[in-house]
């Protein structure tokens, strides 16, 4: 059956037994299909490429009628045809882009087979259990809250642009309780947002596009947005860490609190962070047979960068003898109920820090503190990452600027008696840093 194709004879299109087609006068392969339900479709008709009538024929579907009107179902089926001339496949590439991976699922993919790590000298070993956690967690309550239905090939850099920007803003932000899948029980999420988390997980966002790239036969990502998207990756500001007067403040307001009956396990747990610059968990868990008394070292099997030999000074292990039971087995800091390690310094250490004007402090800036001294000592970078248990010179690379101070003191004090017999003299404050 053929006709010109309008409104007119789609209104008076009835439906039949069966579904049939009515095929336009004017424009060949453009149809109106019309089942026995009475549903309306315009849709064209093409063979893909070269081959005459041994060519594949493919059904590019256009829109319903009414919702897709008439006239604007010809001009798309003259869009489509034209493209059909130029050796496209217009049916072919929607089911194509049908099959691409949303981001939630290119996010699962990431979860099943990707998260490695991806530089140093770890790179291609699988992420520690809480590394992964961490970056799962990040990627699921932000990428895909905001992100989640896209398919993973429509993103481009002004996507994450506005992702960054919405994260910063807050809009992922949550305080709910939700069912636990696993375990059936209720558990709180929270989710803060900001600007540090949009950073961190940015670059979660970037992983998880290279290692798309990896598998682009299968998820048909060629390009990483995140790589050209006008947005911050890092913090562009030095690292934080305390001054001798603050670390001063806290070591009171730990004394203060041990006197007032905290739990000692806490306050210790936050001494030997400042004294080791051990990461919080490598303290926290610590266990008696990675202490090695007589060689004064932290003998660690597994951390976040494999295997790490720290050594401790005097004062830890002072401080460890001073803990130690008769029978030394199992976590230095037992839980108070199970069988894991000591979990509850985070309120104590809360209470530290205000009660020592330290606001924004983490256990974290103690062990940048430690590298911080250590480097402006005049100890080589070498050294600091060894204290630190760095597994590659770039992560200790932060403390170059601090290791350049006692040189600069130097400086001052050589060229001060030159300044100021050229009569330009070293400024007040200056003059405060320089030691007797």
């Amino acid at each position: 059956m053929k006709t010109k194709l309008s409104k007119t004879a789609a209104d008076i299109a009835e439906p039949k037994s069966v579904r049939y087609t009515i095929w336009d006068s004017e424009l060949t392969g453009f149809a109106l299909r019309v089942t026995p339900a009475g549903a309306k479709s315009w849709a064209v008709k093409y063979r893909v490429g070269e081959g005459g009538r041994t060519a594949a024929v493919r059904w590019y579907t256009i829109g319903t009628y009414p919702e897709t009107p008439a006239t604007d179902a010809r001009k798309a089926a003259e869009i489509a045809l034209a493209r059909v001339r130029l050796g496209e496949d217009p049916s072919g590439e929607r089911i194509t882009k049908r099959a691409e991976m949303t981001v939630s699922q290119a996010i699962d993919f990431y979860e099943q087979e990707g998260c490695f790590v991806q530089r140093g000298i770890r790179q291609g070993e699988p992420m520690k259990p809480m590394t992964k956690d961490y970056t799962l967690a990040r990627l699921r309550h932000h990428v895909v809250r905001l992100l989640g239905k896209r398919r993973i090939t429509e993103i481009d850099e002004g996507d994450i642009t506005t992702f960054v920007r919405d994260v910063s803003a807050g809009k992922t932000a949550r305080d709910e309780w939700i069912v636990d899948p696993e375990t059936g029980k209720r558990k709180r999420v929270i989710v803060r947002g900001g600007e540090g988390a949009a950073r961190k997980v940015v670059r979660d966002l970037s992983a998880v596009y290279s290692f798309l790239k990896t598998h682009k036969r299968k998820t048909r990502v060629t390009h990483n947005p995140v790589e050209d998207a006008s947005v911050r990756k890092t913090d562009n500001k030095r690292t934080r860490f305390l001054s001798i007067e603050e670390v001063k403040r806290l070591g009171e307001a730990l004394n203060a609190l041990e006197a007032q009956g905290v739990n000692a396990k806490a306050v210790n747990i936050a001494r030997l962070w400042a004294l080791s610059g051990c990461r919080r968990n490598e303290i926290a868990g610590l266990k008696w047979s990675e202490v090695d008394f007589d060689r004064g070292l932290l003998v660690f099997d597994d951390t976040k960068t494999g295997r790490s030999v720290r050594p401790l000074g005097a004062a830890a292990i002072a401080l460890l003898e001073a803990l130690k039971p008769e029978e030394a087995e199992g976590y230095v800091f037992p839980a108070e109920r199970g069988d894991g390690f000591y979990q509850g310094t985070k309120t104590v250490w809360q209470a530290a820090i205000k009660k020592a004007a330290l606001p924004g402090v983490t256990p974290h800036v103690l062990r940048h503190t430690l590298g911080s001294a250590a480097a402006s000592a005049g100890e080589a970078l070498l050294m600091v990452g060894s204290l630190l248990g760095h597994a590659n010179a770039r992560s200790t690379a932060i403390y170059a600027h601090i290791s350049h101070d006692p040189a600069r003191l130097a400086a001052d004090r050589v060229t001060g008696p030159l300044a100021e017999a050229l009569g330009r003299p070293l400024p007040k404050q200056a003059m405060e840093t320089i030691p007797a």
